[in-house]
């Protein structure tokens, strides 16, 4: 049985940095990531690599503190971009690929990145908005095309990190300082920046090194992006900590998920609902039992999904998890103690969870719903703030604690049941959507009046939601859907683009002139309601 190791739990050790150090010392011809259908990467490789990438990034002007930002699909690349980073002092800034138009001017601006390591197939996004991000300097790109046709920005080849030595010193690095920057979406803002110290990192992987049980002879095949904290903190970084191999596919698919798990032996994973879903949509097969999988990580976990997994699979332990970017993971259940649709009780070392009434701040009793509200008992193991938002860092650390906007209800012996979002908050295919966001670009519309994103259930069961706008026409103005569809699709992440559109002649609104999105949710109010997935 593997005993874990004291420097677990000592933060002076929770840097990246130095947990790459000891486990290429310990194991240095044992893979560390494997890429499916592509390279490997040992520990020993992924040292070197990451002091090479450190050195590259030094080259092109990058000083401790500065940020780099990286807009790469699942990779090696994207790892070494994160290792290399963090062996430089630098803070990485996670840019989902979906990104263009405002959304990425918002990241990179908000950021202040000064080098932005990008796949080719991402150039003419940012060719898009050059003019508009100032601070860039420099691309790094990985890829065939090396990024011509820029008139401001340098452009180099990532891949000459490979030619460095990788002898240079490196930064001093300290638990307590921001590793990273990942982007939550908003409601009546842009997203935010959450600013994510290194200790708060690390303990996405020890949550789930210590609730999955997880040893350096496990393969954990990671399908989730990179640019969000469950892929690269909850599993890669859990592998790095304790000497694993984890097996990552450049993007999910639910067809190849169970060849995968087979063919790499892969014995944990993790999984969001949507992504659950749509792995028990497919048909079930003779061989549906014939893996190594023991554990797998799910959020949310709802009874029909867990007892899928269970009884079609034969997973022996189905671990409910409960977090957020900015507060880590502080709930999670137990194995070998089912709880369907629970997603866990407090991991008390680390963290302090309440349901309290989100109008007074003061506890419910047991079984009554209220908003969810975290603390850590870890000093730097939380977010350190919003990027450049103070204001929106008050507003959520209110009476001392951070307010979810997640509403549940925890029972007598401390198990919490999700019961719906507070907040007006979009999620779809795993990613969390600003309705401000969607709001801002129909808005520019020369025909729209008025606008409204709202979340509305979607039809697969476990697959979150599906995005409806509700739009006012200005007078005397005609929109067909399907205009809207073709101005909305280069200004917009395909997971944001609206899949129905609702025409009014007007917003339900308070005295106050306040949208009550909560009457928009329901369908059959508006005069006309057009399905993108219907229209094809």
């Amino acid at each position: 049985m593997w005993q874990q190791g004291e420097h677990l739990h000592q933060p002076r050790e929770w840097v990246v940095g130095r947990v790459l150090d000891r486990q290429a010392s310990r194991r240095p011809d044992k893979v560390c990531i494997r890429v499916v259908d592509g390279p490997e990467l040992t520990f020993a490789g992924a040292d070197l690599a990451s002091r090479q990438v450190a050195q590259l990034l030094g080259s092109v002007g990058i000083l401790s503190g500065d940020r780099v930002a990286v807009m790469l699909p699942n990779g090696l690349d994207h790892c070494l971009v994160w290792l290399g980073a963090s062996r430089a002092g630098a803070v990485l800034v996670s840019v989902n690929t979906e990104y263009k138009g405002g959304f990425l001017t918002h990241v990179l601006n908000n950021s202040r990145a000064r080098v932005l390591v990008v796949h080719d197939r991402y150039l003419d996004a940012v060719r898009a908005v050059e003019d508009d991000v100032p601070a860039l300097e420099t691309l790094l790109v990985c890829g065939e095309d090396h990024g011509g046709g820029f008139r401001l920005l340098e452009t180099l080849p990532f891949d000459r990190y490979g030619t460095l030595d990788g002898l240079e010193p490196l930064a001093e690095v300290s638990y307590r300082d921001d590793a990273c920057i990942m982007y939550t979406s908003g409601t009546t803002g842009p997203s935010k920046g959450v600013l994510m110290p290194h200790a708060h990192l690390y303990l996405f992987g020890l949550g789930t090194i210590e609730h999955l049980g997880v040893g350096p002879n496990d393969v954990f095949y990671v399908v989730l992006p990179m640019f969000h904290a469950n892929a690269l903190f909850m599993q890669i970084y859990a592998c790095l900590i304790v000497g694993a191999t984890a097996v990552v596919r450049e993007r999910f698919s639910a067809s190849a998920w169970l060849q995968d798990v087979r063919r790499y032996g892969a014995t944990l994973t993790n999984s969001l609902g949507a992504v659950t879903a749509f792995v028990l949509e497919q048909p079930p097969g003779a061989h549906d039992r014939d893996h190594r999988l023991r554990a797998i990580g799910c959020a949310p976990n709802p009874p029909e999904l867990e007892r899928g997994l269970r009884e079609r699979f034969g997973i022996p332990e189905v671990i409910g998890v409960y977090g957020m970017t900015e507060i880590n993971i502080p709930l999670y259940t137990e194995r070998g103690l089912p709880r369907p649709g629970s997603c866990g009780r407090e991991w008390s070392r680390y963290y302090e969870v309440r349901i309290v009434d989100p109008e007074t701040d003061e506890p419910v009793a047991a079984n009554q719903t209220g908003e969810i509200v975290v603390r850590p008992r870890q000093p730097f193991g939380f977010m350190s703030g919003y990027n450049g938002m103070p204001d929106k860092t008050v507003e959520a650390w209110r009476n001392f604690w951070f307010h979810t906007g997640d509403a549940a209800r925890m029972d007598e012996e401390g198990y919490v049941y999700f019961v719906d979002r507070i907040k007006d908050c979009i999620r779809r295919r795993g990613e969390n959507i600003s309705s401000y966001e969607i709001e801002c670009v129909v808005l520019q519309h020369p025909a729209v009046e008025e606008v409204a994103a709202v979340a509305v259930p979607s039809e697969v069961a476990g697959a979150e939601d599906e995005v409806k706008v509700v739009i006012v026409l200005r007078s005397g103005a005609c929109l067909a859907p399907e205009e809207l569809m073709a101005y909305c699709e280069p200004l917009m992440p395909s997971f944001a683009v609206p899949r129905f559109v609702e025409f009014r002649d007007a917003l339900p609104k308070t005295p106050t002139a306040k949208v009550q999105k909560h009457k928009l949710r329901r369908f059959g109010g508006g005069a006309y309601i057009w399905d993108r997935l219907a229209a094809r």
